[in-house]
């Protein structure tokens, strides 16, 4: 720039005139700054001289004197920046060390960076040799830290990654568990709800997990025989399918068990809550086989909604149509029609599907095939509570069937 032009054309043109200043700093060294120079003094004119310890006195014109004060700065500043030069010589193979050591002690084992392989061999090279600036060994001692450095963020995301996979072991097993011990007898089905329970405030926003449990809340409802327990279990069970579709509406199975939980729900409410469960029970059902219809039991569940239905008093009807507007209608018929879905769909799907069979037909007056699917029915062995309360039932059937 212009400001460099001029200082440039000023050094050269004071070149003579500060000959024998040159010759004074060439005498006394470059080691001594500007103003160790024994005397200097400026006159109202713009000349000055300047005076050694010998008593010898150079007198200077103006624009000398100012190219002799900018060339002293320059020493000064040459010199300050050797001293610089010699701090950092010093401190950073210290600080090399110590950041080294830093790494070493956490990062034990770790394989050392092609980096740090250098900068070992480097030192082996230079170690002889004294450097006036600094090595290229300590220009790598920061590339060498930063890339310990990425590596030690390489492995926080292996272990956050190792933790993940830890966490998705844990739930793969807990939810196969959860299926092994449903299909159970009633006392690992009891053991399968606990183990659900005590994992609840790990996995409480796990889909999957949810509705498994809103399962496990049926399994010992329908084992439980205290009237208080059977309805704590069908109201916790509800809220906890009621989370589960909340955080994934297209999971059949968090609607089936829904309306599952609004079916037990009903046994408990009055007229009223009775009726609106049923509404609930239909509309999640329905959304269930929308999303999965290969399930035989969402058709038995829907062929008891509707038979229930088909069986609803003068009363009930009358409550529903006053606060809904329009009160539920199925027919016996329509009840059939699933109950034989689930029954084509999985033959022998259960003792109670067969028994569902049997009073659809009995109330169509088809006694025949009512008495078939009765000793169908009574062919399955009774081994669940489930299959128990379906011969107690089949049993007051055929005694209705029978002359």
């Amino acid at each position: 720039n212009n400001k460099s032009k001029g200082l440039i054309l000023g050094l050269l043109a004071g070149a003579a005139g500060i000959s024998v200043a040159l010759l004074w700093l060439k005498k006394h060294g470059k080691s001594h700054y500007f103003q160790h120079i024994p005397g200097l003094w400026s006159t109202s004119n713009g000349h000055g001289f300047v005076q050694d310890h010998q008593g010898k006195v150079v007198v200077l014109q103006g624009s000398q004197l100012q190219i002799l004060e900018k060339f002293g700065e320059l020493l000064k500043s040459v010199e300050e920046l050797k001293r610089d030069v010699k701090f950092l010589k010093e401190t950073i193979p210290k600080l090399e060390e110590q950041i080294r050591d830093e790494i070493r002690g956490k990062n034990d084992g770790r394989r050392v960076s092609p980096q740090h392989k250098g900068l070992k061999r480097k030192k082996s090279e230079t170690a002889k040799e004294p450097v006036e600036y600094p090595s290229s060994e300590e220009a790598e001692s920061e590339g060498g830290y930063l890339t310990a450095h990425d590596t030690e963020s390489e492995d926080e995301k292996r272990a956050d990654g190792s933790k993940t996979k830890k966490e998705a072991d844990k739930i793969r097993y807990v939810l196969k568990e959860a299926d092994k011990k449903h299909s159970g007898s009633e006392s690992e089905k009891q053991e399968g709800f606990r183990m659900l329970l005590n994992n609840k405030e790990k996995f409480e926003n796990h889909v999957e997990f949810l509705w498994r449990l809103a399962r496990a809340y049926s399994d010992v409802y329908y084992i439980e025989s205290d009237y208080e327990e059977k309805k704590n279990y069908a109201s916790e069970g509800k809220l906890v399918a009621e989370r589960a579709i909340e955080l994934n509406d297209s999971s059949a199975e968090s609607h089936r068990w829904f309306a599952i939980m609004c079916g037990y729900m009903s046994e408990y409410d009055n007229v009223q809550n009775k009726i609106k469960n049923g509404y609930l029970f239909k509309e999640h059902l329905d959304k269930a086989i929308e999303l999965n219809p290969h399930d035989p039991l969402q058709y038995y569940l829907l062929g008891r909604w509707c038979y229930e239905v088909s069986r609803l008093s003068w009363i009930e009807r009358k409550v529903a149509a006053t606060l809904f507007g329009n009160p539920p209608t199925a027919t016996v018929q329509d009840a059939l029609n699933y109950f034989l879905k689930a029954e084509e769909m999985h033959p022998g799907y259960s003792k109670y599907n067969y028994v569902f069979l049997a009073k659809c037909y009995r109330d169509l007056g088809q006694k025949t095939k009512a008495l078939k699917y009765c000793n169908d029915a009574s062919a399955i062995a009774s081994v669940t509570k489930e299959d128990k309360d379906a011969q107690k039932d089949l049993e007051v059937l055929i005694a209705s069937i029978s002359p």
